[in-house]
Parts: structure tokens; sequence; C-alpha cells
């Protein structure tokens, strides 16, 4: 089965954080994607972007409105993504646990629809 991991992150832990902190993050997170490759649970992964350059689309009465940023003002922002391949969720939320990118907000663990 396959498993969305969506990273949100919490901007006051970001500002908190020192360059060193998000070494070792960033380090910690290429290492682990690497062992998921290697055990054959990787599928696919990105960051994304400050919120600041996202545009929202909404379609209503066959009308287009893009709005500038993201959709709803939050304290966590959503920040990349992990797609994983999992026998289940269980097993989905044990690969997260082991994901640093926690410490800096929250990770999500959705199934997918499998269309």
């Amino acid at each position: 089965m396959r498993y969305l991991c969506l990273f949100y992150i919490d901007q006051t832990l970001v500002d908190a954080a020192s360059k060193e902190e998000w070494a070792e993050i960033d380090r910690e997170s290429l290492a682990s994607n690497e062992e998921l490759q290697r055990s054959g649970h990787y599928l696919t992964s990105n960051a994304l972007a400050d919120p600041k350059t996202a545009k929202t689309l909404r379609i209503r009465a066959g009308k287009a409105s893009w709005t500038d940023g993201p959709f709803a003002e939050t304290k966590e922002h959503l920040g990349g993504f992990l797609l994983i391949e999992a026998k289940n969720l269980a097993e989905a939320m044990e690969i997260a646990e082991r994901d640093s990118l926690a410490r800096m907000g929250a990770i999500e663990v959705r199934e997918t629809a499998g269309f």
C-alpha cells in the first residue's frame, strides 16, 4: 500500500533552530531517504518552497478566482512530502517516526486512494 507523509513545519521552531541543528536534520533526512530506498519503501519526496510563493485556486459558478498564499492561515505550513510503500498503516507510522523533520512540526500519514 502507498502512504503519503505530509510534513507540516512550525515556523516558530524553524526560526528558533540553529544552522547546525538544520544541518543535522538535513543529514538525518537524507540518510533516512537512502535507507528507505535500500529497504524498498521509498517512492518519491520533495520539499516545498515558502508558502508565500503559493497561489490558491477556487472555481465557483464556473469562474476561476486566484489568491496569493496558502489556503488557510495556520501555525504550521505544508513543507514537503514523502510517498512510501508500506505493508500497512502501522508500518507507515513507524517509518514516519524515524524522520527527523518531525522535530520541526508534524507529519500526517495518509493512505493513498489507489487510483
